[in-house]
């Protein structure tokens, strides 16, 4: 398999300037969310004063998966691999999601989508990690 789109993706990613608030909001492949509380800041709100945009945190959250992604040793059992490769697959969507909705956009179709992603991602990373724990060692 050929690394050029991850190491593209991973070059446009890096071109992206980043502030150091949003680095400490950075979410970890599948925690289901990041330092932040997103629940309570509001989705919909605008990004604020010298944050990044939206676009740049949906890029950053892609960077975070190529890299966890990149990363992540594979074992050799298709299951396995697969379920840990989907962990953080699951969590750049949505952190893409997230980033859509405290956007300020209001579209409505959008909107349902992106609630509708973190609601089903979430739960499907939860499951995922549970037969991960549970077939690991097998």
């Amino acid at each position: 398999m050929s690394r050029a789109p991850l190491l593209l993706a991973l070059a446009l990613a890096a071109a992206i300037p980043l502030d150091t608030a949003q680095a400490q909001d950075t979410p970890q492949p599948g925690t289901g969310h990041g330092a932040a509380d997103h629940d309570a800041m509001g989705h919909g709100a605008a990004a604020q004063p010298g944050s990044p945009t939206a676009s740049q945190r949906m890029m950053q959250a892609m960077d975070t998966m190529h890299q966890a992604m990149a990363t992540e040793p594979m074992t050799g059992r298709p299951g396995l691999d697969f379920a840990r490769m989907m962990v953080p697959h699951h969590q750049s969507a949505i952190d893409m999601a997230r980033a859509y909705l405290d956007s300020g956009e209001n579209d409505p179709t959008l909107t349902r989508i992106s609630r509708d992603v973190i609601s089903s991602q979430e739960k499907e990373i939860a499951e995922l990690q549970a037969w991960i724990d549970a077939n690991k060692g097998r």
